[in-house]
Protein backbone atom coordinates (compact mmCIF):
# COMPACT_ATOMS: atom_id res chain seq x y z
CA UNK A 1 0.00 0.00 0.00
CA UNK A 2 1.65 3.72 -0.87
CA UNK A 3 2.90 5.28 1.99
CA UNK A 4 0.27 8.48 1.39
CA UNK A 5 -2.75 6.19 1.36
CA UNK A 6 -1.53 4.99 4.86
CA UNK A 7 -1.17 8.42 6.04
CA UNK A 8 -4.69 9.68 4.90
CA UNK A 9 -6.34 7.03 6.93
CA UNK A 10 -3.54 6.76 9.99
CA UNK A 11 -4.11 10.52 10.74
CA UNK A 12 -7.87 11.18 10.56
CA UNK A 13 -8.31 12.96 13.77
CA UNK A 14 -5.16 13.89 15.22
CA UNK A 15 -4.72 17.40 14.64
CA UNK A 16 -8.40 18.12 16.17
CA UNK A 17 -7.41 15.89 19.22
CA UNK A 18 -4.25 18.30 19.45
CA UNK A 19 -3.84 20.13 22.38
CA UNK A 20 -5.76 23.80 22.17
CA UNK A 21 -2.83 25.03 24.59
CA UNK A 22 0.12 24.33 22.41
CA UNK A 23 2.53 26.86 21.66
CA UNK A 24 2.47 27.38 18.27
CA UNK A 25 5.49 25.35 17.54
CA UNK A 26 6.60 26.74 13.85
CA UNK A 27 6.64 30.40 15.46
CA UNK A 28 9.19 30.28 17.95
CA UNK A 29 8.43 33.67 19.18
CA UNK A 30 10.49 35.18 22.08
CA UNK A 31 13.96 33.19 20.77
CA UNK A 32 16.12 35.32 19.57
CA UNK A 33 15.08 38.81 21.17
CA UNK A 34 11.49 40.45 20.29
CA UNK A 35 9.71 40.15 17.12
CA UNK A 36 10.98 43.38 15.00
CA UNK A 37 7.31 44.53 14.45
CA UNK A 38 6.49 43.96 18.38
CA UNK A 39 5.96 46.86 20.23
CA UNK A 40 2.92 48.03 22.86
CA UNK A 41 0.69 44.93 21.96
CA UNK A 42 1.06 44.97 18.42
CA UNK A 43 2.81 41.99 16.93
CA UNK A 44 3.39 41.58 12.82
CA UNK A 45 5.27 38.48 12.29
CA UNK A 46 6.35 37.44 8.38
CA UNK A 47 8.13 34.10 7.76
CA UNK A 48 9.34 31.86 5.47
CA UNK A 49 10.28 28.00 5.58
CA UNK A 50 12.24 24.94 3.94
CA UNK A 51 11.93 21.54 5.43
CA UNK A 52 12.33 18.15 4.62
CA UNK A 53 10.27 15.67 5.54
CA UNK A 54 10.60 11.97 5.94
CA UNK A 55 7.22 9.90 6.70
CA UNK A 56 7.51 6.21 7.08
CA UNK A 57 4.61 3.33 7.45
CA UNK A 58 5.65 1.68 10.99
CA UNK A 59 1.99 -0.87 9.96
CA UNK A 60 0.88 -3.15 8.06
CA UNK A 61 3.92 -1.98 5.50
CA UNK A 62 7.12 -0.24 5.35
CA UNK A 63 6.77 2.34 2.29
CA UNK A 64 8.76 5.32 2.59
CA UNK A 65 7.57 9.05 1.42
CA UNK A 66 10.36 11.69 1.31
CA UNK A 67 9.56 15.26 0.03
CA UNK A 68 10.60 19.30 0.66
CA UNK A 69 7.90 21.52 1.61
CA UNK A 70 8.19 25.28 1.25
CA UNK A 71 6.30 27.79 3.26
CA UNK A 72 5.35 31.36 3.46
CA UNK A 73 2.89 33.21 6.56
CA UNK A 74 2.11 35.62 8.05
CA UNK A 75 1.23 35.84 11.90
CA UNK A 76 -0.44 39.19 12.91
CA UNK A 77 -1.84 40.30 16.86
CA UNK A 78 -2.70 43.66 17.57
CA UNK A 79 -4.37 45.05 20.14
CA UNK A 80 -5.99 48.34 21.83
CA UNK A 81 -8.30 49.49 23.71
CA UNK A 82 -11.32 49.03 21.80
CA UNK A 83 -10.41 47.30 18.62
CA UNK A 84 -8.21 44.03 18.09
CA UNK A 85 -7.21 41.23 16.12
CA UNK A 86 -5.34 38.04 15.77
CA UNK A 87 -4.37 36.17 11.68
CA UNK A 88 -2.18 33.37 11.31
CA UNK A 89 -2.00 32.25 7.94
CA UNK A 90 0.18 30.32 5.67
CA UNK A 91 0.52 28.95 2.30
CA UNK A 92 2.59 25.71 1.65
CA UNK A 93 4.17 24.46 -1.68
CA UNK A 94 4.86 20.36 -1.01
CA UNK A 95 7.24 18.49 -3.55
CA UNK A 96 7.62 14.95 -3.51
CA UNK A 97 10.28 12.89 -4.94
CA UNK A 98 9.07 10.38 -7.28
CA UNK A 99 6.11 9.86 -6.10
CA UNK A 100 3.00 12.86 -6.72
CA UNK A 101 0.81 11.53 -3.87
CA UNK A 102 1.69 14.53 -1.43
CA UNK A 103 2.45 16.69 -4.12
CA UNK A 104 0.09 19.77 -3.43
CA UNK A 105 -0.90 23.36 -2.24
CA UNK A 106 -2.24 24.45 0.73
CA UNK A 107 -3.30 27.82 1.78
CA UNK A 108 -4.71 27.69 5.60
CA UNK A 109 -5.09 29.64 8.64
CA UNK A 110 -7.85 31.48 10.83
CA UNK A 111 -8.66 35.39 11.87
CA UNK A 112 -10.96 37.25 13.93
CA UNK A 113 -10.80 40.95 14.56
CA UNK A 114 -13.03 43.54 15.83
CA UNK A 115 -12.98 47.33 14.92
CA UNK A 116 -14.92 50.06 17.30
CA UNK A 117 -16.35 51.94 15.16
CA UNK A 118 -17.96 54.39 17.79
CA UNK A 119 -15.89 53.31 20.73
CA UNK A 120 -17.83 51.96 23.41
CA UNK A 121 -21.04 51.78 21.22
CA UNK A 122 -20.66 49.97 18.07
CA UNK A 123 -18.58 47.54 16.63
CA UNK A 124 -17.59 45.97 13.54
CA UNK A 125 -16.67 42.25 13.60
CA UNK A 126 -15.10 39.56 11.04
CA UNK A 127 -13.78 35.85 11.53
CA UNK A 128 -12.02 33.74 8.56
CA UNK A 129 -10.73 30.10 9.09
CA UNK A 130 -9.15 28.08 6.20
CA UNK A 131 -7.93 24.32 6.73
CA UNK A 132 -7.39 20.76 5.48
CA UNK A 133 -9.40 17.88 6.41
CA UNK A 134 -10.41 14.01 5.64
CA UNK A 135 -13.70 12.12 5.57
CA UNK A 136 -14.31 9.00 6.71
CA UNK A 137 -16.61 6.28 4.62
CA UNK A 138 -19.09 6.97 7.43
CA UNK A 139 -18.84 10.70 7.20
CA UNK A 140 -16.81 11.70 9.74
CA UNK A 141 -14.36 14.71 9.52
CA UNK A 142 -11.22 15.19 10.92
CA UNK A 143 -8.08 16.93 10.11
CA UNK A 144 -5.78 15.29 7.69
CA UNK A 145 -2.44 16.94 6.94
CA UNK A 146 -0.63 14.28 4.63
CA UNK A 147 -3.55 13.18 2.46
CA UNK A 148 -2.97 12.65 -0.96
CA UNK A 149 -4.85 15.27 -3.07
CA UNK A 150 -7.76 13.27 -4.50
CA UNK A 151 -8.13 12.04 -0.95
CA UNK A 152 -8.04 15.27 1.13
CA UNK A 153 -10.94 17.72 1.84
CA UNK A 154 -11.10 21.83 2.57
CA UNK A 155 -12.99 23.39 4.26
CA UNK A 156 -13.67 27.23 4.76
CA UNK A 157 -15.66 29.65 6.59
CA UNK A 158 -15.96 33.19 7.13
CA UNK A 159 -18.51 35.63 8.70
CA UNK A 160 -18.84 39.87 9.20
CA UNK A 161 -21.20 42.15 10.84
CA UNK A 162 -21.72 44.72 13.31
CA UNK A 163 -22.38 44.77 17.51
CA UNK A 164 -23.76 46.98 19.49
CA UNK A 165 -23.48 47.94 22.99
CA UNK A 166 -24.86 51.34 24.59
CA UNK A 167 -27.04 53.18 27.21
CA UNK A 168 -30.72 54.16 25.66
CA UNK A 169 -31.17 56.14 29.51
CA UNK A 170 -31.65 53.72 32.02
CA UNK A 171 -32.18 50.80 29.31
CA UNK A 172 -29.00 49.19 28.40
CA UNK A 173 -28.93 48.00 24.26
CA UNK A 174 -27.26 45.46 23.15
CA UNK A 175 -27.09 43.77 19.41
CA UNK A 176 -25.67 41.57 17.09
CA UNK A 177 -26.09 40.69 13.43
CA UNK A 178 -23.78 38.05 11.34
CA UNK A 179 -23.47 36.87 7.75
CA UNK A 180 -21.53 33.83 7.28
CA UNK A 181 -20.71 31.70 4.46
CA UNK A 182 -19.10 28.18 4.99
CA UNK A 183 -17.88 25.81 2.60
CA UNK A 184 -16.61 21.76 2.32
CA UNK A 185 -14.74 20.56 -0.61
CA UNK A 186 -14.15 16.74 -1.56
CA UNK A 187 -13.00 15.48 -4.39
CA UNK A 188 -14.52 12.58 -4.89
CA UNK A 189 -18.14 10.99 -3.80
CA UNK A 190 -18.12 8.95 -0.47
CA UNK A 191 -19.05 5.43 -0.84
CA UNK A 192 -19.77 2.82 1.87
CA UNK A 193 -19.17 -0.42 2.33
CA UNK A 194 -22.25 -1.25 1.86
CA UNK A 195 -22.18 0.92 -1.86
CA UNK A 196 -24.37 3.74 -0.33
CA UNK A 197 -23.40 7.09 -0.77
CA UNK A 198 -22.79 9.41 2.14
CA UNK A 199 -23.97 12.99 1.20
CA UNK A 200 -21.08 15.40 2.20
CA UNK A 201 -21.74 18.97 3.14
CA UNK A 202 -21.56 21.51 -0.25
CA UNK A 203 -22.18 25.25 1.08
CA UNK A 204 -24.14 26.87 3.08
CA UNK A 205 -24.84 30.89 3.99
CA UNK A 206 -25.77 31.50 7.64
CA UNK A 207 -27.58 34.63 9.20
CA UNK A 208 -27.73 35.76 12.28
CA UNK A 209 -29.66 38.52 14.72
CA UNK A 210 -30.49 39.37 18.05
CA UNK A 211 -31.26 42.52 19.98
CA UNK A 212 -31.77 42.65 23.28
CA UNK A 213 -33.06 45.42 26.13
CA UNK A 214 -33.00 45.58 29.52
CA UNK A 215 -32.67 47.44 33.45
CA UNK A 216 -30.87 46.65 36.13
CA UNK A 217 -32.34 45.50 39.03
CA UNK A 218 -33.92 48.65 41.13
CA UNK A 219 -34.54 50.50 38.15
CA UNK A 220 -38.11 49.87 37.23
CA UNK A 221 -39.11 47.25 40.07
CA UNK A 222 -37.24 46.87 43.38
CA UNK A 223 -34.66 44.09 43.28
CA UNK A 224 -35.75 42.94 40.37
CA UNK A 225 -33.92 43.44 36.73
CA UNK A 226 -35.94 42.80 33.26
CA UNK A 227 -34.63 42.32 29.65
CA UNK A 228 -36.91 41.19 26.32
CA UNK A 229 -34.87 39.64 23.50
CA UNK A 230 -35.91 39.10 19.84
CA UNK A 231 -33.88 37.56 17.42
CA UNK A 232 -33.12 34.23 14.90
CA UNK A 233 -30.66 32.25 13.13
CA UNK A 234 -31.12 30.87 9.73
CA UNK A 235 -29.04 28.36 7.59
CA UNK A 236 -29.45 27.67 3.83
CA UNK A 237 -27.73 24.73 3.42
CA UNK A 238 -27.06 24.20 -0.66
CA UNK A 239 -27.53 19.81 -0.68
CA UNK A 240 -31.28 19.35 -1.24
CA UNK A 241 -31.95 23.42 -0.53
CA UNK A 242 -32.20 22.16 2.75
CA UNK A 243 -33.42 25.14 5.53
CA UNK A 244 -32.97 25.73 9.18
CA UNK A 245 -34.57 28.29 11.09
CA UNK A 246 -35.45 29.35 14.58
CA UNK A 247 -36.87 32.83 15.54
CA UNK A 248 -37.95 33.77 19.38
CA UNK A 249 -39.06 36.51 21.33
CA UNK A 250 -38.69 36.25 25.10
CA UNK A 251 -38.72 38.02 28.89
CA UNK A 252 -36.09 37.55 31.12
CA UNK A 253 -35.93 38.36 35.11
CA UNK A 254 -32.77 38.38 37.04
CA UNK A 255 -33.15 38.78 40.78
CA UNK A 256 -29.47 38.87 42.87
CA UNK A 257 -29.76 37.58 46.19
CA UNK A 258 -26.41 38.34 46.89
CA UNK A 259 -23.93 41.06 45.46
CA UNK A 260 -22.39 37.97 43.44
CA UNK A 261 -24.95 35.52 43.38
CA UNK A 262 -28.51 35.72 41.09
CA UNK A 263 -31.29 34.03 40.04
CA UNK A 264 -32.28 34.38 36.35
CA UNK A 265 -35.38 33.11 34.71
CA UNK A 266 -37.11 33.74 31.08
CA UNK A 267 -39.83 32.47 28.86
CA UNK A 268 -41.33 32.88 25.70
CA UNK A 269 -41.88 32.26 21.95
CA UNK A 270 -40.13 30.24 19.74
CA UNK A 271 -40.76 28.33 16.43
CA UNK A 272 -38.21 26.04 15.04
CA UNK A 273 -38.67 24.64 11.24
CA UNK A 274 -35.96 22.50 9.68
CA UNK A 275 -36.69 21.84 5.52
CA UNK A 276 -35.52 20.21 2.70
CA UNK A 277 -36.17 19.29 -0.86
CA UNK A 278 -35.91 15.66 -2.75
CA UNK A 279 -33.14 14.59 -5.19
CA UNK A 280 -33.73 14.17 -8.62
CA UNK A 281 -34.74 10.63 -9.47
CA UNK A 282 -34.52 9.26 -12.68
CA UNK A 283 -36.92 6.79 -14.53
CA UNK A 284 -36.54 4.08 -11.87
CA UNK A 285 -36.88 6.31 -8.88
CA UNK A 286 -32.94 6.37 -7.92
CA UNK A 287 -31.98 9.80 -6.72
CA UNK A 288 -29.56 11.54 -8.78
CA UNK A 289 -25.43 11.56 -7.94
CA UNK A 290 -23.99 14.84 -9.59
CA UNK A 291 -20.37 15.23 -11.10
CA UNK A 292 -19.30 16.24 -7.67
CA UNK A 293 -20.75 12.95 -5.99
CA UNK A 294 -23.25 14.78 -3.88
CA UNK A 295 -26.77 14.51 -4.46
CA UNK A 296 -28.51 16.61 -7.72
CA UNK A 297 -31.40 18.48 -5.60
CA UNK A 298 -34.64 18.97 -7.73
CA UNK A 299 -35.60 22.54 -7.47
CA UNK A 300 -39.03 22.00 -8.84
CA UNK A 301 -40.05 19.57 -6.13
CA UNK A 302 -42.17 21.14 -2.93
CA UNK A 303 -40.23 21.60 0.14
CA UNK A 304 -40.73 18.77 2.89
CA UNK A 305 -40.75 19.91 6.46
CA UNK A 306 -38.83 17.88 8.93
CA UNK A 307 -38.92 19.32 11.73
CA UNK A 308 -41.70 22.32 13.36
CA UNK A 309 -41.70 23.34 16.86
CA UNK A 310 -44.15 26.40 17.62
CA UNK A 311 -44.79 27.46 21.08
CA UNK A 312 -43.48 27.98 24.44
CA UNK A 313 -40.19 27.84 25.41
CA UNK A 314 -38.72 28.48 29.08
CA UNK A 315 -35.28 28.46 31.24
CA UNK A 316 -34.53 28.87 34.84
CA UNK A 317 -30.71 28.94 36.09
CA UNK A 318 -28.16 30.88 38.21
CA UNK A 319 -25.82 33.69 37.55
CA UNK A 320 -22.67 33.59 40.19
CA UNK A 321 -19.58 36.08 39.71
CA UNK A 322 -17.59 36.40 43.12
CA UNK A 323 -14.79 38.18 40.99
CA UNK A 324 -13.32 39.23 37.86
CA UNK A 325 -11.66 35.86 37.85
CA UNK A 326 -14.65 33.69 38.12
CA UNK A 327 -17.69 32.85 36.18
CA UNK A 328 -20.86 30.73 35.98
CA UNK A 329 -24.21 30.45 34.14
CA UNK A 330 -26.05 27.45 33.77
CA UNK A 331 -29.93 26.78 32.98
CA UNK A 332 -32.03 24.20 32.42
CA UNK A 333 -35.22 24.47 30.57
CA UNK A 334 -37.65 23.52 27.83
CA UNK A 335 -36.63 23.84 23.73
CA UNK A 336 -36.62 21.94 20.62
CA UNK A 337 -39.70 20.39 22.26
CA UNK A 338 -37.63 18.40 24.66
CA UNK A 339 -35.19 19.18 27.92
CA UNK A 340 -31.75 21.42 27.14
CA UNK A 341 -29.32 22.08 29.47
CA UNK A 342 -26.44 24.86 28.31
CA UNK A 343 -23.99 27.05 30.34
CA UNK A 344 -20.26 28.14 30.95
CA UNK A 345 -17.38 28.18 33.81
CA UNK A 346 -14.44 30.02 33.98
CA UNK A 347 -11.85 29.80 36.65
CA UNK A 348 -8.85 31.67 36.61
CA UNK A 349 -7.12 32.29 40.17
CA UNK A 350 -3.86 33.66 38.36
CA UNK A 351 -2.72 34.77 35.08
CA UNK A 352 -0.75 31.94 34.94
CA UNK A 353 -3.45 29.33 35.50
CA UNK A 354 -7.39 29.21 33.90
CA UNK A 355 -10.15 26.52 33.69
CA UNK A 356 -13.00 26.63 31.48
CA UNK A 357 -16.04 24.61 30.67
CA UNK A 358 -18.95 24.86 27.86
CA UNK A 359 -21.97 23.14 27.79
CA UNK A 360 -23.79 23.82 24.73
CA UNK A 361 -27.76 22.71 22.85
CA UNK A 362 -28.73 23.78 18.81
CA UNK A 363 -29.89 23.13 15.56
CA UNK A 364 -27.83 23.61 12.90
CA UNK A 365 -26.33 22.61 10.05
CA UNK A 366 -22.47 21.68 9.86
CA UNK A 367 -21.45 25.10 8.57
CA UNK A 368 -23.45 26.80 11.48
CA UNK A 369 -20.98 25.23 13.95
CA UNK A 370 -17.91 26.52 12.37
CA UNK A 371 -19.92 30.05 11.94
CA UNK A 372 -20.52 29.84 15.51
CA UNK A 373 -17.33 28.92 16.76
CA UNK A 374 -15.57 31.67 14.35
CA UNK A 375 -17.88 34.03 16.44
CA UNK A 376 -17.21 33.08 20.32
CA UNK A 377 -13.57 33.04 19.06
CA UNK A 378 -11.40 36.19 21.11
CA UNK A 379 -9.32 38.52 19.11
CA UNK A 380 -6.07 37.73 21.33
CA UNK A 381 -4.69 34.13 20.42
CA UNK A 382 -1.99 32.35 18.93
CA UNK A 383 -3.56 29.34 16.38
CA UNK A 384 -1.71 26.22 16.86
CA UNK A 385 -0.24 24.26 14.16
CA UNK A 386 0.81 21.01 13.17
CA UNK A 387 4.74 20.73 13.79
CA UNK A 388 5.71 17.95 11.02
CA UNK A 389 3.35 19.63 8.09
CA UNK A 390 2.67 23.43 9.38
CA UNK A 391 -1.00 22.47 9.27
CA UNK A 392 -3.73 24.69 10.96
CA UNK A 393 -5.54 22.46 12.80
CA UNK A 394 -8.38 24.30 14.14
CA UNK A 395 -7.01 24.93 17.47
CA UNK A 396 -5.74 28.18 18.85
CA UNK A 397 -4.09 29.09 22.50
CA UNK A 398 -5.45 32.15 24.58
CA UNK A 399 -5.74 33.38 28.26
CA UNK A 400 -9.06 31.43 28.22
CA UNK A 401 -7.06 27.86 26.66
CA UNK A 402 -10.54 27.67 24.18
CA UNK A 403 -10.72 25.38 21.40
CA UNK A 404 -11.98 27.29 17.65
CA UNK A 405 -13.56 23.68 16.50
CA UNK A 406 -12.75 21.14 19.02
CA UNK A 407 -14.04 18.44 16.78
CA UNK A 408 -15.17 18.73 13.33
CA UNK A 409 -17.42 16.11 14.11
CA UNK A 410 -19.58 14.44 11.13
CA UNK A 411 -19.74 16.20 7.60
CA UNK A 412 -23.04 14.48 6.86
CA UNK A 413 -24.61 17.69 4.94
CA UNK A 414 -28.39 16.90 6.88
CA UNK A 415 -29.42 19.69 9.38
CA UNK A 416 -28.68 18.36 13.00
CA UNK A 417 -29.36 19.06 16.52
CA UNK A 418 -25.88 19.33 18.37
CA UNK A 419 -25.25 18.71 22.10
CA UNK A 420 -21.81 18.17 24.24
CA UNK A 421 -19.37 19.96 26.37
CA UNK A 422 -15.45 21.07 26.26
CA UNK A 423 -13.54 21.56 28.82
CA UNK A 424 -9.69 22.99 29.42
CA UNK A 425 -7.37 23.55 31.40
CA UNK A 426 -3.71 25.62 31.45
CA UNK A 427 -1.66 26.11 33.90
CA UNK A 428 2.40 27.78 33.69
CA UNK A 429 4.57 27.69 36.16
CA UNK A 430 8.31 29.55 35.34
CA UNK A 431 8.82 28.56 31.77
CA UNK A 432 6.75 25.82 31.71
CA UNK A 433 3.09 25.36 30.36
CA UNK A 434 1.43 22.12 30.67
CA UNK A 435 -2.52 21.96 30.18
CA UNK A 436 -5.22 19.07 29.28
CA UNK A 437 -8.27 19.51 27.20
CA UNK A 438 -11.07 17.16 26.51
CA UNK A 439 -14.37 17.12 24.84
CA UNK A 440 -18.02 15.49 23.52
CA UNK A 441 -20.13 16.25 20.98
CA UNK A 442 -23.45 14.82 19.69
CA UNK A 443 -25.58 14.89 16.54
CA UNK A 444 -28.86 13.95 15.98
CA UNK A 445 -30.05 14.42 12.27
CA UNK A 446 -32.82 15.68 11.02
CA UNK A 447 -34.51 14.88 7.71
CA UNK A 448 -38.16 15.09 6.23
CA UNK A 449 -39.80 11.41 5.39
CA UNK A 450 -40.45 11.26 1.90
CA UNK A 451 -36.83 12.40 0.85
CA UNK A 452 -33.55 10.86 -0.07
CA UNK A 453 -32.46 11.91 3.42
CA UNK A 454 -35.33 9.66 5.49
CA UNK A 455 -33.04 7.40 6.09
CA UNK A 456 -30.55 9.67 8.27
CA UNK A 457 -33.20 10.86 10.70
CA UNK A 458 -32.73 9.97 14.14
CA UNK A 459 -28.64 8.56 13.23
CA UNK A 460 -26.48 9.88 16.15
CA UNK A 461 -23.38 10.57 15.77
CA UNK A 462 -20.74 10.97 18.22
CA UNK A 463 -17.10 12.44 18.61
CA UNK A 464 -15.09 12.65 21.60
CA UNK A 465 -11.20 13.89 22.09
CA UNK A 466 -8.84 13.95 24.90
CA UNK A 467 -5.47 15.71 24.65
CA UNK A 468 -2.92 16.70 27.28
CA UNK A 469 0.78 18.97 26.48
CA UNK A 470 4.03 20.47 27.89
CA UNK A 471 6.12 22.85 26.22
CA UNK A 472 9.05 24.53 27.97
CA UNK A 473 11.17 27.62 27.07
CA UNK A 474 14.58 26.32 27.41
CA UNK A 475 16.76 29.70 27.45
CA UNK A 476 16.48 32.82 25.14
CA UNK A 477 17.42 31.06 21.77
CA UNK A 478 15.40 27.73 22.33
CA UNK A 479 12.61 25.92 22.99
CA UNK A 480 10.73 22.53 23.29
CA UNK A 481 6.89 21.00 22.93
CA UNK A 482 5.29 17.60 23.53
CA UNK A 483 1.76 16.68 23.01
CA UNK A 484 -0.10 13.93 22.80
CA UNK A 485 -3.97 12.91 22.17
CA UNK A 486 -6.75 10.14 21.52
CA UNK A 487 -9.94 10.89 19.59
CA UNK A 488 -13.16 8.89 19.06
CA UNK A 489 -15.54 9.00 16.43
CA UNK A 490 -18.77 6.93 17.21
CA UNK A 491 -20.62 7.15 13.54
CA UNK A 492 -24.03 5.32 13.37
CA UNK A 493 -24.04 1.59 11.50
CA UNK A 494 -20.68 1.35 14.09
CA UNK A 495 -19.04 3.65 11.55
CA UNK A 496 -16.11 4.26 14.04
CA UNK A 497 -12.45 5.43 14.66
CA UNK A 498 -9.93 5.80 17.16
CA UNK A 499 -6.98 7.61 16.88
CA UNK A 500 -3.64 7.67 18.64
CA UNK A 501 -0.92 9.48 18.57
CA UNK A 502 2.23 12.10 20.16
CA UNK A 503 4.58 14.72 18.70
CA UNK A 504 7.79 16.83 19.80
CA UNK A 505 9.12 19.73 18.58
CA UNK A 506 12.65 21.44 18.88
CA UNK A 507 13.45 24.95 18.27
CA UNK A 508 16.61 26.63 17.93
CA UNK A 509 17.48 30.45 17.27
CA UNK A 510 20.97 30.77 15.42
CA UNK A 511 20.44 34.80 14.95
CA UNK A 512 17.52 37.05 15.94
CA UNK A 513 15.57 36.17 12.69
CA UNK A 514 16.80 32.87 11.66
CA UNK A 515 16.01 29.72 13.31
CA UNK A 516 16.05 26.01 12.69
CA UNK A 517 13.54 23.54 13.47
CA UNK A 518 12.87 20.00 14.07
CA UNK A 519 10.19 17.65 15.12
CA UNK A 520 8.98 13.48 14.76
CA UNK A 521 5.22 12.57 15.53
CA UNK A 522 3.75 8.82 15.55
CA UNK A 523 0.20 8.42 15.00
CA UNK A 524 -2.17 5.48 14.97
CA UNK A 525 -5.97 4.72 14.15
CA UNK A 526 -8.07 1.79 14.12
CA UNK A 527 -10.78 2.05 11.94
CA UNK A 528 -14.41 -0.37 10.75
CA UNK A 529 -13.47 0.97 7.68
CA UNK A 530 -10.43 -0.80 6.70
CA UNK A 531 -9.33 -4.33 7.77
CA UNK A 532 -6.00 -3.39 9.24
CA UNK A 533 -4.95 -1.08 11.41
CA UNK A 534 -2.27 1.44 10.51
CA UNK A 535 0.93 3.27 12.07
CA UNK A 536 2.86 6.09 10.56
CA UNK A 537 6.15 7.85 11.79
CA UNK A 538 6.89 11.66 10.88
CA UNK A 539 10.27 13.71 11.31
CA UNK A 540 11.28 16.96 9.91
CA UNK A 541 13.71 19.07 9.94
CA UNK A 542 14.19 22.83 8.24
CA UNK A 543 14.99 26.05 8.70
CA UNK A 544 12.63 29.20 9.31
CA UNK A 545 13.51 33.11 8.26
CA UNK A 546 11.58 35.74 10.46
CA UNK A 547 11.38 39.30 8.60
Amino acid sequence: MRMSSIAAALLAGSLLAAPAFAQDQGQGQGQGGDAPAQRRGRVVQPYIEVSQIVSAELTPGSDVVTFTQIAAGVDVNVQGRNSGASVSVRYERNIAYGDDSVDNNTLSGVARGTLAVVPGALSLEAGALAARSRVDQGGGTTVNPLARENNESRFYSAYAGPSLQTQLGDVGVEGVARVGYNRFEADNALVTQQGQTVDVFDDSVTYLGQLRAGVRPDTVIPVVGLAVTAGGFQEDISNLDQRVRDLYVRGDVTIPLTSTFAVVGGAGYENVEISSRDAVRDANGVPVIGADGRLVTNKNAPRQIAFDVDGLLWDVGVLWRPSSRTSLQAAVGRRYDSTTYYGTFTYAPSERSNFALAVYDGVSGFGGVLNNALAGLGTDFEAVRNPVSGDFGGLVSNSQGQALVGALGSARSAAFRGRGARASYQRTVGRTTAAIGAGYDRRTFIAAAGTVLAPVDGLVDESYFLAGGLSRQLGQNSAIATNAYVNWFNGAGNNDVTAVGASAAYNQSFTQRLEGRAAIGVDYVDSQFTAQDFAVATALVGLRYNF
